[in-house]
């Protein structure tokens, strides 16, 4: 038998020549993906299947010297997945983060994927995924604003202009072309400058850009709104406190609100609007794993709306899930002073939709590094 197995290693340039920032594709990708989710033809970890990940994280005061002291984002974290359909592919994204990188010069989070044949086990592919794990969390916003946001949205705001508010941009200018006007709220001039050269690079539709000192100055007549902060999670209950605010008076009716990550608001706001998620299975394992209140451990705004679903002042069918919006199933927009808020949780199916799709281009387009793991194995 040949035993011999052989697998593609993609770095960064790689993974750019191979079409990785290519967001319409992956939008379209991450459609295809949910509907799988939505029928069944996955798996992810844990009892449920349906786990974020496992992560590893560290004590405030290590008492063994070399283990690394807890910092903000500080952590390792694997997301193991397996997704069907037309993919039928296994993976696991693996990564290191922490917020002190920042100052040599590194991403928060250095990120690496591995794709394995189903059957086998075998490596297929390992590759670069800091883009790759950006790309795909743009790419969830941009289906929740194909089907959630107005049709004739003009003015997007953007607090958090970090590489997730990158992403969520490009998604939104891929399925939203009549957006033109963005507002920013951000925390540094280095940031905000970055995110202004990279708006005015590659999306040049946006003829006007308003920096904003304040969430307020930034909502204000938003038809999108996105929030793309850094989080602090706690077991305090009282974090939830130092999440960005918005009161609802500021919120333009009819806007979609896309949330990768955290913000607080008001729970009447909340009890009004249209709540809606990206897989309802996410947001109940986070429940087993986080008890109530889960907000304050997992700074993912679904996690407040099952926190009102335990508190009696919504009920669990209130909380839609985007593909029976997609399928039809359920309402979407109805009219155009509807608000949507919509929590986007971060899935390892999604790393392994996007994973594959970038994979197959590159074997395709023979770009990559074929590596060796053995010829025949000494063990077998």
């Amino acid at each position: 038998m040949d035993t011999k197995i052989d697998f593609l290693y993609l770095s960064e340039p790689d993974m750019i020549r191979a079409g990785v920032k290519d967001m319409k594709a992956c939008v379209a990708s991450m459609e295809e993906m949910l509907k799988l989710v939505k029928e069944g033809d996955y798996m992810m970890g844990g009892e449920n299947h349906n786990s974020h990940g496992c992560m590893i994280m560290f004590p405030d005061n290590p008492k063994f010297p070399g283990m690394p002291r807890n910092t903000q984002d500080r952590r390792f974290m694997a997301m193991p997945a397996y997704l069907g359909g037309s993919f039928q592919m296994a993976g696991v994204k693996w990564y290191g983060s922490n917020i002190e990188n920042k100052a040599v010069g590194l991403p928060r989070s250095i990120l690496m994927m591995i794709l394995n044949d189903k059957d086998t086990g075998a490596p297929v592919a390992f590759m670069s995924a800091n883009l790759l794990s950006s790309y795909r969390t743009g790419g969830i916003p941009g289906v929740g604003a194909k089907y959630l946001a107005r049709k004739d949205s003009e003015k997007v705001a953007i607090i958090g202009p970090g590489v997730m508010g990158k992403t969520s941009l490009a998604a939104f200018a891929t399925v939203c072309p009549k957006l033109h006007i963005l507002s920013i709220k951000g925390r540094g001039k280095k940031s905000m400058d970055s995110f202004i050269d990279f708006v005015h690079r590659e999306y040049p539709q946006f003829d006007e850009i308003q920096v904003c000192e304040t969430e307020e100055e930034a909502v204000r007549g938003a038809d999108i709104i996105s929030f793309t902060t850094v989080a602090q999670n706690s077991d305090n209950p009282d974090v939830v406190y130092t999440y960005p605010y918005v009161k609802g008076d500021w919120v333009k009716p009819g806007a979609f609100i896309s949330m990768p990550s955290a913000a607080r608001f008001d729970d009447d706001f909340l009890e009004r609007a249209h709540l809606v998620v990206d897989n309802m299975g996410l947001y109940e394992a986070w429940e087993e794993e986080y008890p109530y209140p889960t907000y304050p451990k997992m700074g993912i705004i679904g996690c407040r709306f099952t926190d009102l679903v335990y508190e009696g002042r919504i009920r669990r069918e209130d909380i839609l899930e985007i593909t029976d919006i997609m399928k039809g199933a359920k309402p979407g927009r109805t009219s155009d002073d509807e608000i949507f808020v919509y929590s986007v949780g971060g899935m390892p199916v999604e790393d392994v939709a996007w994973g594959t799709t970038v994979y197959r281009n590159a074997k395709r387009l023979g770009i990559g590094q074929k590596l060796n793991l053995w010829k025949r194995p000494e063990m077998a």
